[in-house]
Formats: structure tokens, C-alpha cells, sequence
């Protein structure tokens, strides 16, 4: 038994966790996210019961985020421009900008918008896919590890 780990992170999680380094990428995928087709050389653990958002406040009580290197250490999921489809608000969003500031990061400078596309072409490089319940619409997001 280790105090202080939060309930949402099992071994697997903390120990891939523990494995990343510095500038290392996590996804945080909504339920309908492949993790084996976009990410097939990377980690895919099962955190099914829980959003995106309880997730990503959960990780960064554990893992800092790249907020001196990375313009956008937090990056969410937005249409590709040339789509046709436009979202200017997911509830999604909202609730992990909430779970990043709650842990201490000003998320109008740590969140920045990544197209669907190149969300999947980076999501290629993550060490670790997090594979949520989130039915939100755009409920996918990308965490880059920093350092303390």
C-alpha cells in the first residue's frame, strides 16, 4: 500500500507513470478512441469508469506537466479546419481545464487546441494511451511530461 497515490491510478498507470520521461507524451482518449491503430508501439491501459477530466486531475497530482519547453503541455482535440465541422465548446474541455487548474497550472496558458489529424500523427509518439469512459464530444487530449 503507497499513500498519497489517488484511487483513479492503478500499478500499471503509475508504473508507466514512472517509466516516462521529460517531454514523454500521454494520451487521455475518450471511449472511442483506437489506442492499438494510432499508437500501436505505445502502452494502452484501461481507465474505464472515469473522464477524462477525473484523469487528468488524477495524473498531474503524480506527473508535471512540460510547461517550460512546450508551449502547450496540455493539448485537446479540435476539428481539422478544413473538416466542415465546427466546435467552439465541449464540455469536455471545460471540465479538464478545471482538473488542470485545480492542480495548480493556469490553463489559458498550458491548453492549447490540436487538430484532429495532427492529434493523431503526435498520438503516434505517446508512450501511453489512457483509455477513459469520456462520451463528450472531442474528449481526447494530450499530456506532455515535464519536470518538477
Amino acid at each position: 500500500m503507497l499513500k498519497g497515490i489517488p484511487d483513479r491510478i492503478g500499478s500499471d498507470l503509475l508504473k508507466a507513470l514512472a517509466d516516462m520521461g521529460h517531454g514523454d507524451i500521454l494520451i487521455i482518449a475518450d471511449h472511442y478512441y483506437p489506442p492499438k491503430t494510432k499508437t500501436p508501439n505505445g502502452i494502452s491501459l484501461q481507465c474505464k469508469g472515469n473522464t477524462a477530466a477525473e484523469m487528468v486531475d488524477a495524473i498531474l497530482q503524480l506527473m508535471p506537466l512540460d510547461d517550460r519547453y512546450c508551449e502547450h503541455p496540455v493539448e485537446y482535440m479540435v476539428p481539422d479546419k478544413d473538416s466542415g465541422v465546427v466546435v467552439e465548446h465541449s464540455e469536455a474541455w471545460e471540465q479538464v481545464f478545471a482538473a488542470v487548474k485545480k492542480q495548480g497550472y493556469d490553463p489559458e496558458k498550458v491548453c492549447g487546441p490540436i487538430e484532429r489529424t495532427k492529434f493523431y500523427e503526435k498520438a503516434g509518439r505517446a508512450y501511453v494511451t489512457v483509455c477513459t469512459s469520456e462520451t463528450k464530444e472531442y474528449g481526447c487530449f494530450i499530456l506532455q511530461k515535464g519536470v518538477n
